[in-house]
């Protein structure tokens, strides 16, 4: 990874991290009817923020080969380090790096993200597996977004849901397998995830950010974008709280 060009200065872009931004776009297209409900000057932040969380969890859970991501998080962990010390090295960090948060937290919870790989043996496991590293996100959102400390299993739900659409089968459970049998699992862990949705506080980001996780469930498929109207109505919901 590379040097980033250069700070933004005016009304010109960054090619380079619009790309990772347009990466989360990709998967959320929903995002440009929800942000209607955001604050105009959280939107920019949380599209950086979205596409930092992105990186580091295709990072953690994608490809059929552990070692690529492990060594992509092994970079983000020194990466994270240098933001609290004025540094930057990726795009992403343009947006994100002269902001006050605790970045060096999120670099030292990154370890308990790339060992959540492993396919939990049941619910419980699967939210405990992923608790350092959501303790982390709440922090940094906390301070982004001038909010409370979100609700850890809020955080947990969220990660999960995005791990289902991501990964789908590899990110169900043993003991959802060894219970709905060969080609139901991802529906089964879709229900249960719905079942144990937990309540909290968060910030109005993450509440939208999670209502369209839990419609997309709600609709059958973690990976599959919502249409406009349904996508309005649980950013409308989820902003509310």
């Amino acid at each position: 990874m590379s040097e980033a060009g250069h700070d933004r200065a005016g009304p010109a872009r960054d090619e380079a991290l619009d790309s990772f931004i347009d990466k989360w776009r990709a998967r959320w297209p929903e995002w440009a009817v929800a942000q209607a409900f955001v604050p105009p000057q959280q939107r920019e932040v949380a599209l950086a923020w979205a596409a930092l969380q992105q990186e580091l969890t295709d990072a953690a859970w994608g490809g059929s080969d552990a070692r690529p991501g492990e060594a992509k998080l092994a970079w983000w962990m020194e990466e994270l380090q240098g933001w609290s010390r004025g540094l930057r090295r990726h795009p992403i960090g343009l947006a994100l790096q002269k902001l006050p948060a605790p970045w060096t937290s999120l670099g030292a919870a990154i370890p308990s993200l790339r060992e959540s790989r492993e396919r939990p043996r049941d619910r419980d496991e699967a939210f405990a597996a992923l608790a350092p590293f959501a303790q982390a996100v709440s922090e940094i959102e906390a301070a982004l977004f001038a909010a409370a400390p979100a609700s850890i299993p809020l955080i947990q739900i969220g990660l999960l849901q995005a791990r289902l659409a991501h990964t789908g089968d590899a990110a169900v459970p043993m003991s959802v397998i060894a219970r709905a049998g060969e080609g139901a699992t991802t529906r089964a862990w879709a229900v249960e995830l719905l079942e144990h949705w937990p309540r909290g506080e968060a910030s109005r980001v993450r509440r939208v950010w999670n209502a369209l996780a839990r419609q997309r469930l709600r609709r059958g498929d973690a990976s599959l974008p919502l249409p406009p109207w349904s996508a309005l109505w649980a950013a409308w919901r989820g902003a509310r709280g």
